[in-house]
């Protein structure tokens, strides 16, 4: 370490400046060999996650579809057979074994044309009241009022967040903004069905439990 120190003391400052220059310069290679090894294994991951994460998600798209298909059939013959209470009973549950499937329907209330007209207005309601309002865009009834407006995965309006723009009528005090209820409440007239299934299998001591198709439950 001496003889090195010796050795730089004696360099000229052109070396030196070259000597530093040739430092930085590995450095900065270093420095981009590390960035594409991190870039590499980042794209490598991303891509083996997501491709298996895919596959599985068109088989789940595909079991979907598989035990709609199967349990709608069944329930025809359920239908025949009389098991059922009445013709457009849509729950029911069938078992054998160790092994039990229920079939769970729900109304789904929804929004019909007039609500995306209603929900178009709002947001250029909106937009025109925080000009006026000091906070501007981070004013929180603002806020609330866009978060209420997004939609599902399945890009519906939600009936729960809608109702809740009810509630903020009197806080607005504004014509136009009634106006707009009015109209989600107008479009207000179809209901939907959605169906639910579940999943159980009877372990050793007799207890049924339900098997979740998604690793975030396990």
């Amino acid at each position: 370490k001496k003889n090195k120190k010796m050795e730089i003391n004696e360099l000229s400052v052109e070396e030196l400046e070259k000597l530093l220059s040739q430092k930085k310069e590995e450095e900065k290679l270093n420095l981009l060999k590390r960035r594409k090894a991190y870039e590499s294994i980042r794209a490598q991951t991303v891509n083996e996650i997501m491709g298996r994460v895919l596959s599985v998600a068109n088989q789940v798209k595909e079991l979907h579809h598989f035990v709609i298909s199967e349990t709608n059939a069944f329930r025809e013959v359920m239908q025949d057979y009389g098991e059922l209470k009445r013709n457009n009973q849509m729950s029911f549950r069938i078992q054998h074994g160790n092994y039990r499937i229920e079939v769970k329907s729900c109304k789904v209330k929804k929004f019909d044309e007039r609500a995306d007209v209603a929900a178009s207005r709002l947001i250029d309601f909106l937009k025109k009241w925080i000009s006026n309002r000091e906070q501007g865009s981070e004013d929180p009834m603002y806020q609330l009022a866009m978060t209420l407006l997004e939609r599902n995965k399945y890009g519906d309006l939600d009936y729960k967040s809608i109702s809740k723009l009810y509630d903020l009528e009197a806080q607005f005090n504004n014509e136009e903004y009634s106006e707009i209820m009015r109209l989600f409440k107008e479009s207000n007239v179809v209901e939907g069905t959605r169906l639910n299934f579940y999943f159980y299998e009877k372990n050793k001591l007799g207890v049924w439990n339900k098997i979740e198709p998604s690793f975030n439950m396990l």
